[in-house]
Parts: C-alpha cells; sequence; structure tokens
C-alpha cells in the first residue's frame, strides 16, 4: 500500500509555494508508506545546461568532487549538497563524459535523475522526515510529483524507492503491482534500456522513456501502456512540460483528483488535497479506468 501525490501549477504566482505545497500533501500520506519515501520537482534551467541529481553516502564532499569533475565539462560546474543528494549542474554537451568520469573518480556516487529542469529526491525513513531532510518546503517550481511506500515486492532501500527515472526530466511514481514486468524487463534491455533495481515500477518508468524514444508524447506513452502492462496500476508521470495519470481497467488503487484555475492536483486519498487553496471552489473527481488524464505547458 503506497500513497501518491502530485501538483501541477497553473498560476505562476505560486510556483514559489510548490514545496510547501507538495511537502503538506505527501506528509499527510504518511500512514500508506512509511518505509521510504521521494518526489521530483521540476523548477527553473539553464539554456544548454542539464542537471544531475547525485546519491552519495552520508560523508560525501559534494563540492570536492564536483572541482574533480570540471576537467571534462569543459564549461561551468555548479553543486548544490542537500545532504545524502546533490544537484550538479554542467553543460548538456558535456553529460556522457562526466558520466564516465563519475564512475571512475567516485564509484559509490548514483545518479539518480538527470534532467534541465527536474531535481529527484529519495531516502528511506518516514515521509515527513524525508521532506524535512531535503528542504522540500523551501523549493520552488512548476509542477512535481511524490510517493510515500510500503514495500511489498522489493528490499526497503533508498534504490528502491520512488521516484524512477529512465530518461531526460522524465519520472514517475506508482501504486500497484506489474505481473509481467520481468518479460518488459528483458524486451527492454535488449533495446538498450538500463535498470538499477529488481522493482516494477523501474520498469514502468523505463517503458514510458522507450515509447517516448519512439516520438510519443505522454499521453500517448500512457495509453500505449493499458496495452503492454499487466497487472493494477495507478501511474501519476512528470515530463519537463507534463504531468499525467492514468489508471489500470479495474482501477482498484485508490485515486482523486482536483482542478482549479491555478493548479492540478492529485492524492492517493482526498485527505491529502484538503490543505490546497480553494478547493472547496474546485472539480473533483475520481479519474475514471483506462483513462489517461494529461497537462502539458508550451515550452
Amino acid at each position: 500500500m503506497c500513497g501518491i501525490v502530485g501538483l501541477f501549477l497553473k498560476n505562476k504566482a505560486l510556483e514559489p509555494k510548490l514545496g510547501s505545497m507538495l511537502s503538506q500533501m505527501l506528509g499527510t500520506m504518511c500512514e500508506r508508506g512509511p518505509d521510504s519515501a521521494g518526489f521530483a520537482i521540476y523548477g527553473s534551467g539553464a539554456a544548454n545546461a542539464i542537471k544531475l541529481t547525485l546519491r552519495g553516502p552520508e560523508d560525501t564532499d559534494f563540492k570536492a568532487l564536483a572541482k574533480k569533475l570540471e576537467r571534462v565539462a569543459n564549461g561551468p560546474v555548479s553543486i548544490t549538497p542537500r545532504t545524502t543528494h546533490a544537484v550538479l549542474s554542467i553543460p548538456a554537451a558535456a553529460e556522457s563524459d562526466v558520466r564516465d568520469e563519475l564512475i571512475r573518480v567516485a564509484p559509490e556516487i548514483s545518479v539518480v535523475g538527470a534532467g534541465t529542469h527536474m531535481e529527484l529526491y529519495k531516502e528511506v525513513g518516514m515521509p515527513t522526515d524525508v521532506a524535512k531532510r531535503f528542504a522540500l518546503e523551501t523549493m520552488s517550481g512548476t509542477h512535481g510529483i511524490g510517493h510515500t511506500r510500503m514495500a511489498t515486492e522489493s528490499a526497503v532501500t533508498t534504490a528502491g524507492a520512488h521516484p524512477f527515472s529512465t530518461g531526460t526530466d522524465q519520472c514517475l511514481v506508482h501504486n500497484g503491482s506489474l505481473s509481467n514486468h520481468n518479460n518488459l524487463r528483458r524486451d527492454l534491455k535488449r533495446d538498450g534500456m538500463k535498470f538499477e533495481t529488481e522493482n516494477d515500477s523501474e520498469v514502468a518508468a523505463a517503458y514510458l522513456t522507450w515509447r517516448m524514444k519512439q516520438g510519443l508524447n505522454l499521453g500517448q506513452a500512457l495509453e500505449k501502456g493499458l496495452d503492454d502492462l499487466d497487472g493494477f496500476f495507478t501511474f501519476v508521470v512528470g515530463t519537463k512540460n507534463g504531468f499525467g495519470v492514468i489508471r489500470d481497467p479495474i482501477a482498484c488503487k485508490p485515486a482523486v483528483m482536483a482542478e482549479t484555475d491555478d493548479y492540478v492536483a492529485f492524492g492517493s486519498e482526498y485527505r491529502a488535497l484538503a490543505s490546497l487553496p480553494n478547493i472547496d471552489k474546485a472539480k473533483v473527481w475520481e479519474p475514471e479506468p483506462s483513462t489517461v488524464y494529461f497537462w502539458e505547458r508550451q515550452s
């Protein structure tokens, strides 16, 4: 039993409050998944730059690591540490070289997400503690998603926590279970997709990335998933410009959405949305089975 939240802002005036709003939503879901938690925030990006979210041991000297990477970056490098994670900003053209150098000089460091606008954080622990640890309340942005996990299919580890990111600015959170994830994983590996865990949700994330590499947008990729993904699932997915929700044809996992002129919000339960501004004036509904709900802003 996991909990999912998502928030897509239409009103730019709310962007400085994205983190505080999402943090409150995530904290409300603690009882649904106390093992681990994580979130992705989509905020500002710099031209011709990419952000790598890194994860390492507690005592990692991320600033010293950034210095070691400067020689292969061939451009400006900056890093913002947040306890076990750090966001490394580098020239986009140097991403491959920097990743190779990371493996050489710091093999204990993992890249948990990459994007021009996305930052991704996750850890083992109570969702309220994880949000506080990474100072989610202070973050601003246009949209974000979060997850509280109760592990049923794999070990309680940071690597196994959600969100999962398998493509640039793409991430997914999942409530449910897939029955054909092992077969899908083998097929996707043959097409060059890489996996870090045995978690079925990582397979779902990779599947959507694979579909989008074929030229589909997020909504179209989610529709294809209805044919190719067996099991029961509710997905909330983010891209640089988009925010999508889909439930399987049975839709046995709880879900509720709300929309106002200022935002679109998703929660596994209504109480996750209850503190949002003007929620009493929102259109509130339960997402239909096998139906893609998708919002996208222009680049």
